[in-house]
């Protein structure tokens, strides 16, 4: 277990059912979660659903190889590494440096001895610990919500809003090719970056206790664009990394609207990134929901018709419509993630639309 609590899953690829078996059979022992499939064009989708970062693979397989495998899956702009263990028969200098080009990280020959594939699992699980993406990428956002004493439970809220509409999106005729439980899990993990440009605006703005004048309101803007210049110069280091392509646009255009008057590009339609989009929408209705040292919290109903009010102004249509589709499990969530300090105000009438 990679964490000490939870079960790694495993994707097995064997076409042999005698090998399959027994890998499945020794795995099962070694306290993993197996998924088993018979050849690569079943675990190409297994791949996609964003579960899997232990991949054990034949490397002869009809139509879809191991090495075919491992090249869709470095081609994939993935969140996590997925380790690739080839199975093989071959031996040789040559088919080494195939499989690695490939994209395998190790090999282990057939047949294959049940002690042997424990411990180069083992090593698989080590390599991926040091992995420290996502607390990384939560520390950041906390330092940045760290700054801004009114945010309370903003993130956690925002990335569960955000994977909801995700989710949803997958199963549209529109979205269903675009995003799948690997965009879904990467939404889930950037989205607490979109505010990291609080770092760069002065304390007197960011902690004002009221209203910001416009002046103050311009430079309070000008987060999204120092985010989104951090995260580029992130992003230009490893352009193959696609959590920081996705972080990046978030950060630069989750303050975009569809109709093209929003900051800081007046990005318009499907201009906008998708991912941006998402967030831009959870966001005001997390402004609109919560209390802010500016306005009291509003109501689930005065929201959803400031939300409704927007479609294809401020929001992408099929994100309005997603939301009314999952709306129920954003109230939950709301409720349920509410700031502990939080003592509501009796509802005004209806504010312009939070931008903020």
């Amino acid at each position: 277990m990679m964490d000490g609590q939870e079960l790694v899953s495993v994707l097995v690829v064997e076409d042999d059912p005698i090998s399959r078996d027994l890998l499945e059979a020794c795995l099962a022992q070694f306290g993993y979660d197996v998924t088993v499939v018979e050849d690569g064009h079943q675990a190409v989708e297994q791949i996609r659903t964003g579960r899997f970062r232990l991949v054990v693979s034949d490397w002869e397989m009809p139509q879809v190889s191991g090495l075919d495998l491992c090249r869709f899956i470095r081609r994939r702009q993935s969140s996590g590494y997925v380790y690739v263990i080839l199975l093989t028969s071959r031996c040789g200098t040559q088919n080494v440096v195939a499989g690695l080009n490939a994209g395998a990280d190790d090999f282990i020959s057939k047949p294959f001895h049940p002690d042997e594939l424990r411990v180069r699992l083992r090593a698989a699980e080590r390599i991926l610990a040091m992995e420290s993406r996502d607390l990384l990428i939560f520390s950041l956002a906390k330092l940045a919500e760290s700054r801004d004493a009114d945010t309370g439970a903003h993130l956690d809220r925002i990335r569960q809003y955000c994977r909801m509409l995700a989710e949803y999106l997958s199963t549209t005729d529109k979205y269903s090719g675009i995003v799948d439980g690997e965009y879904v899990r990467m939404i889930y993990l950037t989205s607490p970056l979109h505010d990291i440009g609080k770092v760069g605006i002065p304390d007197h703005i960011l902690k004002k206790p009221g209203k910001l004048t416009d002046d103050e309101f311009t430079i309070m803007k000008t987060h999204a664009a120092i985010g989104g210049r951090t995260l580029d110069a992130v992003a230009e280091l490893r352009p193959d990394v696609g959590f920081l392509q996705m972080a990046r646009d978030i950060a630069w255009a989750h303050h975009e609207k569809y109709d093209g008057t929003g900051y800081p590009r007046g990005l318009a339609g499907e201009a906008i990134p998708l991912a941006a989009r998402i967030l831009g929408l959870a966001d005001v209705y997390d402004a609109l929901t919560t209390k802010r040292v500016y306005k009291p919290a509003f109501s689930h109903e005065t929201a959803r018709a400031i939300l409704v009010e927007g479609s294809g102004k401020h929001f992408d249509p099929h994100l309005v419509q997603a939301f009314l589709a999952v709306e129920d499990a954003f109230i939950s969530t709301c409720e349920l993630l509410r700031d502990t300090l939080e003592q509501d105000a009796e509802e005004q009438p209806r504010p312009e639309l939070v931008t903020s």
